[in-house]
């Protein structure tokens, strides 16, 4: 008789399982080691922090205010 799909097997017909469904030391397989390389490869790693571009206009930027309040504070 089968087991229907699904179900759980009947333990009294399942091979390699000790009375009351124990299962003996040597028949499961050992564990896996690590895999931290199983993972695709990392080709591009973008560098930390801020580019060159923001940095320069950014500059740009401050050094505008510094100007107008410059001029502004000469002016009065």
């Amino acid at each position: 008789m089968n087991d229907p799909p699904g179900a759980d097997p009947d333990p009294d017909r399942t091979p390699g399982l000790e009375t009351g469904g124990q299962v003996p030391p040597g028949e499961t397989p050992p564990a896996e080691g690590s895999t931290p390389w199983a993972g695709p490869e990392d080709s591009h790693n973008p560098a930390k922090g801020w580019g060159k571009g923001p940095l320069i206009a950014l500059g740009i930027l401050v050094a505008f205010f510094v100007i107008y309040f410059l001029a502004w504070i000469v002016l009065l």
